[in-house]
C-alpha cells in the first residue's frame, strides 16, 4: 500500500488541511474532527483504494483503514501535523449528546495505549508469579510493579494532556494542574491532616482531604474550567507583562478552584459511579455485562459506546479491575467473530466467504469493524445472532463475577488481561464466557440463517451484466414487481442526505427519504402492517407483492419515547394505499432538537434485480406520486 499517496487522498477528500480541527486514530480508524463535515467528499473516500469505509458518527468523521491505520496516520502527520487543534473557529452545529460523546472519545482514545501497556504488564507479572519465575517479594517484581502502576497512578497527567487538546487550551498548563493535585507535599499534607483529624485551609477556605492518584473526573473538570480561565487571563493581562501574568493567573485561579471546588465534585462523582457499580455487583452483577454484551453493536453504530470508556478506565484505575464494561464487550466481539465465521461456512458466494472468514478471525481477536459493517450488519439476521451470543456470554460473565485487569480491544488476544492475583480461576471463566459467545452466535446464525448472495457466472446469459450482490437466493421466492407510492407529503431527497450512516450508507437496504411538510404517514402500498414500534416513530409494512418497507420518522426520535406521535394501526392490520398509519407533530419534534427527515427503506433489497427512485421533487400523497419502482 502506498501510504503517502493514500494520506494525500484522504487529506484532500476530508476537505483539506484547513478543514481538520484534530486527528486521532484507534486500532482500525482515523478519527477526524472536521470544522465542516459537508466539505468532505465521502463518496470519493469510500471508493479510494485502501479505505474500507467511512462513518460520520459520535461527533467524529471516521475513515476506516484496517490494520494499516498507524502507518497512514504517521504519513498524514508528516504532510500536515494535527498534534494540536487548529486555532481557527470550528463549525459548532452538533447536538449536546454528540458533543459529550465527541469530548469523551477525544480525551480517552489517545491514552488507551498507555493504560493497555500497563495492564498487560500486570498480566505478564501474574503469569511470572504463577509459574514461579519470579517471587512476589523480589526486587524484579517490585520494579515491574511500579512500572505497571505508573500509568494509572499518574493518570491525571495523561488525561490533562488529551483534555487540553480537546478543550483547546495549553496542554502544559493543564499538566501543571495535574501536578498540583498529585504533588508529594499535598499528598503528605492530606495524610497528616487525616491522621491528626484536622483540616487543610487556604485563607479560611477548606480543601477536601482527597487522593487524586488514578482519578479521572477531577482533572477533566479542572482542565475544562481552565479553558475558560486562560482566555480571560489573556485579555486582562497587559501586553508588556502578558508572558508571565497570563500563566500566573491561569495556574493560581485554576489550581485553587480545582483543589477547593472542582476536585471534590469530581471525587463525589467518581465515588457515586463506584457506589453504583458496587450496588450492581452486590444485587445484580449480571445486569450490566448482559446489557453491554447484547447491545454493543447498536452502541457502536450510534457512537454511544464512547460513554462506556471512562467507566471502564475509572474501574481499572480505582479498583484495579473492571467487571462492568470489559466482560460485556468481550462477549460481543467474540460473538461477531462467531457469526461471521458461520456466514463463511454457509454462504455459497466465494467473495462473501473470503470476506466473512478474514473478518471473523479479526473479530475474535478484538477488531470487529470488518465483521460488523461488512458481514453481520449488511446481512441483518446474523446481527441478531451476535446480540444473542453476546448477551448469553455477558450474562455468564456477570453471574460469575469475571473482571479484566487491563484495558485493550476485547478479544482473544486480550484474555491474558483476565489473569488475576488469585490463580487462573478468573481467566478460565473468561475463556468459558468467550466460548459461549462464539458457539451461541455461530449456531444462532446457522439456525436464523440469512439471505445469501448468488454469484454471477461467466457466460451466463441470465446474469450477465447484473450485479450479483443485488440478487438474493430464495427457493420459495414469491416476490413480484411493485410500485411504492409516497407515504408522506414533502420533499423527496436521496438517502445520502440523511445524517445517519445506518440509512445513508444503505446498511438496512436501498431507499429514499422525505422531508415532511405535514405530520401524516399513509400507506404507500396495499399490504399488511408487520411492525409498529412502541415509540410509534417507525412502522414496518409488507406489501401484497412481497416488498418489505420500513418508514422511519426522523432521526434518533426513539428518544422521544412516543411523545408527539400517534399510531392509527396495529401489527397485523390489512391496509390499502392512502390509509392513515401514523400522525406526528413536525414542529414539536423540530423544537425538541430532532431532524424530521424520514427514510423509506426497502429492507429486502437483495430480492430485487432493479430498484429505481423518484427524482428530487415534492411528493403529493393525494395524487399518489410514485416513489419507488421495484423490479424482480
Amino acid at each position: 500500500m502506498d501510504y503517502k499517496q493514500l494520506s494525500k487522498d484522504i487529506i484532500k477528500n476530508v476537505g483539506g488541511v484547513e478543514n481538520v480541527s484534530s486527528l486521532t486514530h484507534c486500532a482500525t480508524r482515523l478519527r477526524f474532527n472536521l470544522k465542516d463535515d459537508s466539505k468532505a467528499a465521502t463518496d470519493i473516500l469510500k471508493n479510494t483504494k485502501g479505505v474500507m469505509g467511512v462513518v460520520n458518527k459520535g461527533g467524529q468523521y471516521q475513515v476506516i483503514i484496517g490494520s494499516d491505520v498507524a502507518n497512514v496516520y504517521a504519513e498524514i502527520n508528516k504532510i500536515a501535523s494535527f498534534d494540536n487543534d487548529s486555532s481557527s473557529e470550528v463549525k459548532d452545529d452538533k447536538g449536546p449528546v454528540v458533543k459529550v460523546l465527541d469530548t469523551i472519545a477525544g480525551i480517552f482514545t489517545p491514552i488507551i495505549p498507555a493504560i493497555t501497556g500497563a495492564g498487560m504488564l500486570k498480566a505478564v507479572m501474574a503469569l511470572l508469579v504463577t509459574f514461579k519465575v519470579i517471587g512476589a517479594q523480589s526486587q524484579v517484581y517490585s520494579v515491574l510493579n511500579f512500572m505497571a502502576d505508573a500509568a494509572f497512578y499518574f493518570l491525571p497527567f495523561l488525561i490533562a494532556n488529551s483534555a487540553a487538546k480537546k478543550f483547546k487550551c495549553n496542554p502544559y498548563m493543564a499538566m501543571s494542574i495535574a501536578a498540583v493535585i498529585l504533588h508529594p507535599n499535598f499528598v503528605s499534607m492530606v495524610g497528616a491532616a487525616k491522621k491528626s483529624g484536622e483540616g487543610i485551609y487556604f485563607l479560611g477556605l477548606p480543601i477536601t482531604l482527597a487522593s487524586y492518584s488514578s482519578s479521572v473526573i477531577p482533572i477533566i473538570l479542572g482542565v475544562w474550567f481552565m479553558s475558560f480561565v486562560e482566555p480571560i487571563a489573556d485579555r486582562v493581562s497587559p501586553n508588556a507583562i502578558k508572558f508571565f501574568t497570563k500563566p500566573l493567573l491561569t495556574l493560581l485561579t485554576t489550581g485553587l478552584v480545582t483543589l477547593i471546588v472542582l476536585g471534590p465534585i469530581g471525587i463525589i462523582c467518581g465515588n457515586g459511579i463506584s457506589g453504583a457499580i458496587a450496588f450492581l455487583n452486590t444485587y445484580a452483577r449480571w445486569l450490566v455485562p448482559f446489557i453491554v454484551g447484547t447491545f454493543s453493536p447498536l452502541l457502536v453504530m450510534t457512537g454511544m459506546h464512547y460513554g462506556l470508556i471512562p467507566i471502564g478506565i475509572n474501574n481499572l484505575a480505582t479498583a484495579g479491575f473492571d467487571t462492568v464494561v470489559g466482560p460485556g464487550m468481550l462477549g460481543s466481539n467474540i460473538a461477531q467473530g462467531g457469526a461471521a465465521l458461520a456466514v463463511a461456512l454457509k454462504t455459497k458466494n466465494s467473495q462473501l466467504k473470503q470476506l466473512a472468514s478474514s473478518a471473523g478471525i479479526t473479530a475474535v481477536c478484538g477488531i470487529t469493524e470488518p465483521a460488523m459493517y461488512g458481514v453481520t450488519l449488511k446481512l441483518k439476521r446474523p446481527l441478531i445472532a451476535v446480540m444473542i451470543g453476546g448477551g448469553a456470554s455477558g450474562l455468564f460473565l456477570g453471574l460469575t463475577g469475571v473482571g479484566r485487569y487491563t484495558s485493550g480491544s476485547p478479544g482473544l488476544l486480550a484474555l491474558p488481561g483476565y489473569i488475576g492475583t488469585d490463580g487462573f480461576k478468573n481467566i478460565m471463566l473468561a475463556c468459558i464466557g468467550a466460548a459461549i459467545a462464539f458457539v451461541v452466535s455461530f449456531i444462532a446464525t446457522l439456525i436464523i440463517g440469512f439471505e445469501d448472495i448468488i454469484e454471477a457466472k461467466e457466460n451466463d446469459s441470465e446474469t450477465a451484466g447484473t450485479n450479483a450482490a443485488e440478487i438474493a437466493v430464495d427457493e420459495n421466492d414469491t416476490i413480484q414487481d411493485s410500485i411504492v407510492y409516497s407515504p408522506i407529503e414533502g420533499k423527496v431527497v436521496s438517502l445520502s442526505e440523511v445524517n445517519d450512516p445506518m440509512f445513508s450508507e444503505k446498511m438496512m437496504g436501498e431507499g429514499i427519504a422525505i422531508i415532511p411538510k405535514e405530520g401524516r404517514v399513509v400507506s404507500p402500498v396495499n399490504g399488511t402492517v408487520s411492525a409498529v414500534f412502541d415509540t410509534k416513530h417507525a412502522i414496518g409494512i409488507t406489501s401484497n407483492e412481497g416488498a418489505e418497507i420500513l418508514i422511519h420518522i426522523g432521526l434518533d426520535t426513539v428518544k422521544l419515547g412516543g411523545k408527539f406521535f400517534g399510531a392509527n394501526v396495529k401489527v397485523g392490520d390489512k391496509i390499502e394505499i392512502g390509509d392513515l398509519l401514523v400522525e406526528f407533530n413536525v414542529e414539536e419534534i423540530k423544537n425538541a432538537g430532532y431532524d424530521v427527515i424520514t427514510p423509506v427503506i426497502i429492507t429486502n433489497t437483495l430480492k430485487y434485480g432493479e430498484i429505481s427512485f423518484a427524482a428530487s421533487k415534492d411528493a403529493n400523497i393525494k395524487e399518489k406520486d410514485q416513489l419507488i419502482n421495484l423490479i424482480k
